[in-house]
């Protein structure tokens, strides 16, 4: 007996099959790369240190404290204008640290808000897929918050310059001292942004980063600072002078000291003599350095 014919499969049935045209289609554009790529995550991580591109809630914090660094800035020009002296009371770089617990607060602000974050949501496998590389991103990251720190250290130095000409001091020691200032302010960002970065990196909790990050850079200031007052009571000159590489805010006060004509807060004048400040500039080298390849060797592990 020969088997039934099979019926024809309905019509919405063989529909279900058909590959429809949605419309799909390859990018045909230029293909832009890594340096691209490096510099668009460089200008979003800058620009997102300011709050800028985010909502007007992120804006608040990075404009206040802004704002809190610069007004002293306007206030010494003030100063020297109203009393007619011929120099500023406040050296550029002597004012950059003493300020530094603000800079603290910016840079916990802005740090885990960069790195942190990325991690908590696990987008760095987005960045890593291509073009770009493990040492470019960390590379845009740590460039974008060193520059965001600049700015925000910068700014205020600019204003005490610019106050000066107005005020007519003289030019050309105001222009060395500003340019001795802005150096500062670029060693400052490129150490202190090592460290917060480093700090940021090991963690996904933004909570977590920034108390670390004001623990690390803020309480060990002040520690320092209090054991040097004790030397200081005990005239032990050469102890204050070794206790400085005891905190990164320290460590730049003695090397502005030594190298960039400013004043330090160390008690009894006590300056790092030339071997001391040589050892300074090691240490600068070696902690930056070391935070850095520290930074890259986290990043090995959170890729892909």
């Amino acid at each position: 007996m020969s088997p039934e014919p099979t019926a024809p499969a309905p019509a919405a049935q063989r529909g279900q099959d058909v590959i429809h045209d949605i419309g799909y289609r390859g990018y045909e554009g230029p293909r832009l790369g890594r340096s691209y790529a490096r510099r668009s995550l460089f200008i979003q991580t800058l620009r997102g240190a300011y709050g800028l591109g985010r909502s007007a809630k992120s804006k608040v914090l990075p404009m206040l404290l802004f704002a809190v660094v610069c007004l002293p800035a306007a206030i010494v020009v003030a100063v020297a204008a109203v009393a007619k002296t011929d120099h500023l009371q406040v050296g550029y770089a002597e004012y950059v640290l003493m300020l530094q617990p603000v800079l603290g607060i910016y840079l916990a602000a802005v740090a885990p808000q960069a790195i942190s974050l990325d991690l908590r949501f696990k987008t760095t496998p987005l960045y890593f897929s291509r073009p770009i590389k493990h040492s470019d991103y960390v590379t845009a990251k740590y460039a974008a918050i060193s520059g965001a720190l600049f700015l925000f250290t910068a700014a205020p130095v600019l204003i005490m310059y610019i106050g000066s000409l107005l005020v007519k001091l003289d030019i050309s020691e105001q222009t060395e001292g500003a340019a001795q200032g802005l150096v500062f302010c670029a060693l400052f960002a490129l150490l202190h942004a090592a460290i917060a970065s480093c700090i940021a990196a090991l963690t996904p909790r933004r909570g977590f980063g920034i108390a670390a990050i004001i623990v690390v850079i803020t309480v060990p200031f002040f520690l320092i600072n209090a054991l040097q007052e004790i030397a200081g009571a005990s005239d032990n000159r050469s102890a204050i002078a070794w206790l400085g590489l005891g905190s990164p805010g320290t460590l730049m006060d003695g090397i502005q000291d030594k190298f960039l004509g400013g004043a330090s807060g160390f008690p009894l004048d006590a300056t790092p003599d030339a071997a001391q400040g040589v050892i300074y500039l090691l240490v600068f080298v070696a902690l930056s350095a070391g935070a850095y390849a520290l930074l890259l060797r986290r990043y090995r592990k959170a890729g892909l």
